[in-house]
């Protein structure tokens, strides 16, 4: 039980992810990107990601908040950007 309390402090930025993940496959669709380099992309750095988050887990868990913070600033940033293009192309 203890594992999984060391990760609570990081469920909001899991959720956060996956949202990041759909706003930027949104992105994709509508720059007509090449589906397989995104997939080729995103599975380095998922992979990049799992890396870092086995080993760097510990070191993490004093920033927690700061980091979480900065996730949701990023979805936030990349949330908008995805919707000014659709925004301009309405007006």
């Amino acid at each position: 039980m203890s594992t999984i309390n060391a990760y609570k402090p990081f469920l909001g930025l899991l959720i956060f992810g996956n949202i990041e993940n759909l706003v930027l496959a949104a992105q994709g669709v509508i720059d007509g990107a090449d589906p397989y380099v995104v997939a080729i992309a995103s599975l380095c750095l998922v992979i990049s990601w799992q890396l870092i988050g086995v080993f760097g887990t510990k070191v993490a868990m004093k920033y927690s908040r700061h980091i979480e913070f900065l996730g949701g600033l990023a979805i936030f940033i990349l949330g908008i950007q995805s919707m000014i293009p659709l925004i301009s192309h309405f007006l």
